[in-house]
């Protein structure tokens, strides 16, 4: 349980530093995700999580 605590603080930190570093860069982003076709969005999506669970998967073995 505390792997998923220290998961979810790592995404926050990850995610905050986005829009505490350069909003601007985030709004753009947004914009872009917004116009982006919705297969797209998810096969992005799709890849993040399987590349996630490749990470995973060579970290703990």
């Amino acid at each position: 349980m505390s792997d998923l605590a220290v998961a979810v603080g790592l995404v926050l930190v990850i995610e905050g530093s986005l829009w505490a570093l350069s909003p601007t860069l985030g709004r753009r982003l947004l914009q872009a995700a917004a116009e982006m076709p919705e297969f797209s969005l998810r096969m992005a999506g799709a890849l993040a999580v399987a590349a996630g669970v490749l990470v995973i998967w060579i970290v703990r073995g």
